[in-house]
């Protein structure tokens, strides 16, 4: 089964914004994403809804965050991108009259609401300024330039 990347990847293409003095332009985050502007656009518009990021038409214009890093959580951006499942596993329900399917699915579903909490309030624990401060002890430690296109690694 393949693995949601989503909060990963916009996770991503909120600290490259971050990084930049002034509005981001959906081109250069799609460049740094490998993907379509209109990809980031549609992921960003959900944000924008969110109050977690503005945009700015016309020349010079682009993507900048609404809120400082500090103000921020992963729980946030997850939540803002819709809350997608958390986990990749889940209950049978083939069968919903069996008895048996019936107390799998019980302590199945405790375990999984109790993970997925657990989940949720490590997200909320963590904010993009968490996120970019590890980013900037990393750039510093390997010693590569400080220009923000020169800070993707690929």
């Amino acid at each position: 089964m393949r693995r949601n990347s989503q909060l990963s990847g916009v996770l991503h293409v909120l600290l490259h914004m971050a990084e930049r003095d002034g509005p981001t332009p959906s081109e250069d985050l799609a460049k740094a994403m490998a993907t379509n502007p209109v990809v980031i656009r549609r992921v960003l518009s959900g944000l924008r809804e969110a109050g977690l990021v503005r945009s700015e038409k016309g020349h010079g214009g682009g993507w900048g965050l609404a809120r400082p890093l500090e103000a921020i959580t992963l729980r946030q951006v997850h939540e803002a991108l819709g809350a997608p499942e958390m986990l990749a596993i889940g209950n049978r329900t083939e069968s919903p009259d069996c008895l048996v399917e019936q107390a799998v699915n019980a302590a199945l579903g405790a375990v999984f609401a109790e993970a997925e909490a657990v989940l949720l309030a490590g997200l909320g624990a963590v904010t993009l300024a968490t996120l970019g401060a590890d980013f900037r002890a990393r750039l510093s430690a390997c010693g590569r330039p400080t220009d923000h296109g020169a800070r993707h690694a690929r």
